[in-house]
């Protein structure tokens, strides 16, 4: 059963993920409201929801996931029908510095939500009306990085991988998974979740790796990578992220947790020299831009290997990647570069 979002509430809409998932929605769904909640940490910008496909379907409030005031006032204000809860402190290095902002928004922010959601759908008794399962949804996104690290002979992370996060950031979020877990299971709450891998693409905080990379060749600046450069993760570009969390959220199976991953296993020296590779092509005064590369003392915690299997939303949702590590690196730089919006 196809479920249609009328009024979705999306937290932490201004940072990276969740802008390109509002622009996305926005261009999609041409009755669709969207009312963004966005503290605008380092993370968010409102740069990032300039030019939006229909800005009158948008309404944009600065304001924490972790106030159940203003929480429980959107929801009622707006008669909210969708969450798509993107809003989470995200940098490892930063939890590795400051692990209780990480708690309090993952954890007690994903908890002020879920209360908010309750109240809303399920009446102050919690009992599920018949119609919420047909009429409510309530999105939550994950990372991969709460299954911990693999070797390079584990087969993928599928949904039915133990967890096992090695950072505070990793285990803020697989904390923040099991209380919507258990609101479905105990309340009937009408969830689904979907964790992701390492995502890329345009308005992308300047501090994640491959724009770090793109912007310090573009500037001549020393291109750190960690340790010996041979971490691999399995990139996403953002809007084969978004086009599954819509494909989730309107064809999902409620309770169920969807793995979303773009096929692409690279190694960190290997995305380097790509990106290199592509910015000798088109800045060719500026080549070889791989000389600015400098290995850095690895940090702290660091996991080894990320890889998807992603199996189930291919063969129950019928989706898959439209880009791989290639083209997607090339629509990103295109974007840094402003040849793009």
């Amino acid at each position: 059963m196809r479920y249609t979002p009328s009024t979705i509430l999306v937290t932490g809409g201004a940072g990276f993920i969740g802008s390109n998932f509002v622009h996305r929605m926005l261009r999609a769904d041409h009755t669709v409201r969207i009312v963004n909640l966005d503290l605008l940490t380092y993370a968010g910008t409102l740069d990032n929801l300039t030019d939006l496909p229909a800005p009158e379907r948008h309404v944009f409030v600065h304001g924490d996931i972790c106030d159940s005031s203003l929480v429980a006032q959107l929801f009622d204000e707006h008669r909210i029908d969708t969450v798509v809860h993107f809003a989470a402190q995200s940098h490892v290095v930063r939890s590795i510095a400051d692990p209780g902002e990480f708690v309090r928004t993952n954890v007690n922010g994903t908890f002020t939500l879920l209360e908010a959601a309750r109240s809303a759908w399920l009446g102050a008794k919690g009992v599920k009306p018949p119609e919420v399962a047909r009429t409510r949804r309530f999105h939550h996104i994950s990372t991969d990085e709460v299954f911990g690290t693999l070797t390079l002979e584990d087969p993928p992370f599928a949904e039915t991988t133990p967890y096992a996060p090695n950072s505070p950031y990793s285990a803020s979020k697989a904390a923040s998974d099991h209380p919507v877990r258990a609101y479905f299971h105990t309340y009937g709450m009408p969830v689904v979740t979907t964790n992701c891998s390492n995502n890329y693409g345009p308005r992308q905080h300047a501090e994640k790796f491959i724009p770090t990379v793109i912007r310090n060749c573009l500037e001549g600046k020393c291109v750190p990578v960690y340790g010996d450069g041979q971490n691999i993760r399995d990139w996403l570009y953002v809007d084969d992220h978004c086009r599954a969390i819509h494909r989730v959220l309107t064809h999902g199976e409620l309770g169920q947790t969807y793995n979303i991953g773009g096929r692409n296993e690279w190694r960190n020296n290997d995305v380097v020299s790509l990106i290199c590779g592509l910015l000798d092509e088109r800045l060719p005064g500026q080549a070889p831009h791989e000389r600015l590369v400098e290995f850095v003392t690895d940090r702290a915690g660091h996991d080894r290997r990320y890889a998807i299997d992603t199996k189930k939303i291919t063969g129950t949702l019928d989706w898959g990647p439209a880009e791989d590590l290639e083209s997607g690196i090339r629509k990103t730089i295109d974007w840094q570069l402003g040849l793009t919006q």
